[in-house]
Order: structure tokens, then C-alpha cells, then sequence
């Protein structure tokens, strides 16, 4: 059973929290619009381009994997800050460097970064949180934050090559943003990590979390997840190349417009956590995904303009909400190594599925046969998410969670603020 305790800043940890995501949005979610600068930079196969994306990636999944118990073992501030100064330090270094494998050695070393502060960050949601339910309360909201974020990185790449300017620059105030963040989780006062926390905290600890069914059964969801949305901001501005519609400015804007769509989705999100139970939810949302994916492959590039976009309008509750179960199935004590061990899957999968985009696109010379891939990926999660809804493997785990884990937890009532979202557990 957690204990309680009042003698930490609750509002300013959401803040910072909430802050964090936004920041590695802009850089994340900014993939798409670099991406086509440079392949005409340096002359690149959307198979090696694609390294903007996996090295990141690649970066967050071994850090996940490797130091995801950092944050039970050493506590959240330090590893929090230790995260976004490596952030920062590989985004800083951008202005530096002028060469393509340099780009991708800084974005690897900025994705190590990403995965040390975001599981301090993923376990302080816990620490803060009153049930299973105010935790996925909260999980949404800071994704509301993230899609904000990437919304401004895309924008300002657009902005910056629109004026003749670098790319890299969007690095660089990423780097300023973080060294404002560093000082933020310096001053903080944070929950206390109990010492029998810390001292089971191992990697030993992570593999045991690892191996449960109900790690891998969210994993799985969420990797086949991360596939499609990916699928959408790393390689629809590319397909987009061969549109020949009547709104040309449709094809520089489509990006922007998935990530603005996938924020205003938060309160049909919200709407519908409100209506139905989160598992139903879910699979609505993927049903109507799996939609969008289909009429883009039926009726063209044209089509896929404007369906790719609307497909964000669903995305945006699928992840914080399988990704907050997920985490709630286990106590609060492993909250960190479970926050790893789904990230490693995330990134996994948002490495993986658009290198295998681009291969597929290069064995058959269109960005089209990359998202007939990617539509497979979106009929699989949405089978997933279908069977998740019938089966509800995760109820009785989540009820025991509220009953052993949450019971007496309530941080003190100025700490939180009560949520803007709907409860999603109804």
C-alpha cells in the first residue's frame, strides 16, 4: 500500500510533467517535416532518411530497457534531470554538426535522454495520483500537452525552411526549453521513494516485469499502435509528394493538420470515456482508424490528404489510455520498471514500423506500398482492441490495483487540481 504524503509540490510536478512532453513532442513529431529536407540535403533512400526516426527510437528503447528502473532505484529528480540534460546536450550540439551521420549518433544520444526523464516522469504520474482512474485522468492530459507540442515542432520546421533557415534550429530551442526544465526539476519538491523500493529496483526487477502477460498483452496493443500513428507523421508528407488535387496547399499542411486534429480528438476522447467503458472506447476508435487507413488505399493519394489527417481525431486517446492501464496494473513500487519496459515497446515499434515502411516502399518504388503495411498494422490493433473489449483482461487486475495500491493514496487536495477529463473508468 502507497503511503501518503503531503510534503511535495503537486501542481509544479504535473506542470513539469506536463512540460516534459511537450518539449520531446516538438522534436519527435517534427520527423515527418525534416524528413523531405533532408533526402534533397543529402541525397538519401527514404529506407536510410528513415534513420531520423529509428535512431531516436532505437535510443529510447535501449534506455527504456536498460534504465528503466533508474527512477525506483535512484528516485524521480535525478533521474529526471539526468535525462533532460542529456536531451538538451544532444539537441544543443545540432548547431554544430553539418553531416548526416552526426545527425543521427546526436539523435540516438537525445533519445537515451528521452527515455530516462520520461519514466522519472511516467512514475511521477503515480506518485500523484489518487486510483487507476485519476492516473489515466492525468496520463490524457499530458498527452494533451504532447500534441500541442507537436503541433509547434512541425509548424516551426514549416516556418524555418519557409524562410530560408535550418531545420536544426528547432533543435536548438528545444535545448534552451530543457535547460529551463533542468533548473524547474531542480527547485521541486518531489514524493519520497520508499527505501524498499529502491533496493528491489534492478534490472532484475525490469525482466520480472517484462515477463508478465499483462505487460506483453499492453505492449503488444501499444507497439501495433505506435506502428500505424507513425506510419502517418513520418511518411504521409513524403506520399503526399504525388498529390494532384484542387487544393495544393493541402499536401504542406496535412501534417499539421493530423496533429491539430489529434489534439481537438482529446475531447471527442474525453466525450466518449464519459459514455462508455474505456475498453468499448478504445475499440471504436480503432474501428474508425482502421476506416481511414482503408478509404486512403481505396481512393488514392487525393483521398489519403484528407483521411490520413482525420484519422488523428481517434488517435489521441488510444495510447495515454492503454499506456496508464497498463503501468496501474502493477504496484506503485514498479511503476517505473513498467513504465520502461512500455516504452521500449513504443519505441520499438516507432523505430521499426517506418524502416520497414521504407523498405517495403523502396522493393516497390511508392510510399503506397509502405501504407498497405501500414493498414495491416491498423487492422491488427484494432482486432487487438476489439478482443480487449470482449475479453477485458485487465479488469480484475485494475480493480485489485484500486484496492491495495490507491486505497488512502490521495495526495493532499491543493497537490492536485481536479481534472479537466472525464474519468475514463466509468
Amino acid at each position: 500500500m502507497s503511503e501518503r504524503n503531503d510534503s511535495y509540490d503537486g501542481r509544479l510536478l504535473r506542470a513539469l510533467v506536463a512540460l516534459m512532453f511537450f518539449t520531446f513532442a516538438m522534436t519527435t513529431d517534427a520527423v515527418g517535416s525534416v524528413i523531405p529536407a533532408v533526402i534533397a540535403e543529402f541525397s538519401l533512400s527514404m529506407t536510410a532518411a528513415s534513420a531520423f526516426q529509428y535512431a531516436t527510437m532505437a535510443g529510447i528503447a535501449a534506455g527504456a530497457l536498460l534504465l528503466g528502473f533508474l527512477a525506483d532505484r535512484l528516485g524521480r529528480k535525478p533521474t529526471v534531470i539526468v535525462g533532460l540534460a542529456l536531451y538538451g546536450a544532444a539537441s544543443l550540439v545540432f548547431a554544430l554538426s553539418d553531416r548526416f551521420g552526426a545527425f543521427v549518433m546526436l539523435l540516438a544520444l537525445s533519445g537515451l535522454g528521452i527515455s530516462v526523464f520520461k519514466i522519472g516522469a511516467l512514475a511521477l504520474v503515480g506518485d500523484v495520483s489518487a486510483s487507476t482512474s485519476s492516473h489515466t485522468r492525468f496520463m490524457n492530459t499530458i498527452e494533451g500537452f504532447f500534441a500541442v507540442g507537436a503541433i509547434v515542432g512541425p509548424a516551426v520546421v514549416a516556418t524555418l525552411i519557409a524562410r530560408g533557415l535550418s531545420w536544426k534550429w528547432l533543435y536548438v530551442a528545444a535545448a534552451v526549453i530543457c535547460l529551463l526544465l533542468v533548473a524547474m526539476a531542480w527547485r521541486v519538491r518531489y514524493p519520497d521513494t520508499p527505501k524498499r523500493t529502491a533496493e528491489r529496483a534492478t534490472l532484475r526487477e525490469m525482466v520480472r516485469v517484462l515477463r508478465a502477460p499483462v505487460a506483453l498483452g499492453v505492449s503488444v496493443l501499444v507497439m501495433l499502435y505506435v506502428a500505424v500513428e507513425v506510419a502517418v507523421y513520418v511518411w504521409m508528407p513524403t506520399y503526399l509528394l504525388g498529390y494532384g488535387g484542387s487544393f495544393a496547399w493541402l499536401p504542406a499542411y496535412a501534417l499539421t493538420l493530423f496533429f491539430v486534429l489529434r489534439a481537438v480528438g482529446r475531447f471527442l476522447g474525453a466525450w466518449l470515456l464519459a459514455h462508455v467503458s474505456w475498453t468499448a472506447a478504445l475499440a471504436i476508435v480503432g474501428a474508425a482508424i482502421l476506416s481511414c487507413f482503408l478509404g486512403s488505399l481505396s481512393f488514392g493519394v487525393d483521398a489519403a490528404a484528407w483521411l490520413l489527417p482525420l484519422s488523428g481525431l481517434f488517435m489521441s486517446i488510444v495510447y495515454p489510455t492503454l499506456n496508464s492501464k497498463g503501468i496501474s496494473c502493477f504496484p506503485k513500487t514498479q511503476h517505473g520498471a513498467a513504465a520502461g519496459v512500455i516504452l521500449f515497446f513504443t519505441a520499438a515499434a516507432a523505430a521499426l514500423g517506418p524502416l520497414a515502411m521504407g523498405a517495403v516502399s523502396d522493393a516497390y518504388g511508392t510510399t503506397e506500398a509502405g501504407f498497405v503495411l501500414a493498414t495491416v498494422f491498423a487492422f491488427l490493433m484494432f482486432a487487438g482492441l476489439a478482443g480487449n473489449w470482449l475479453l477485458d483482461p485487465f479488469g480484475l487486475r485494475l480493480q485489485a490495483a484500486d484496492r491495495d495500491d490507491y486505497v488512502d493514496a490521495a495526495p493532499r487536495r491543493s497537490a492536485v487540481p481536479p481534472a479537466s477529463v472525464a474519468d475514463p473508468a466509468k
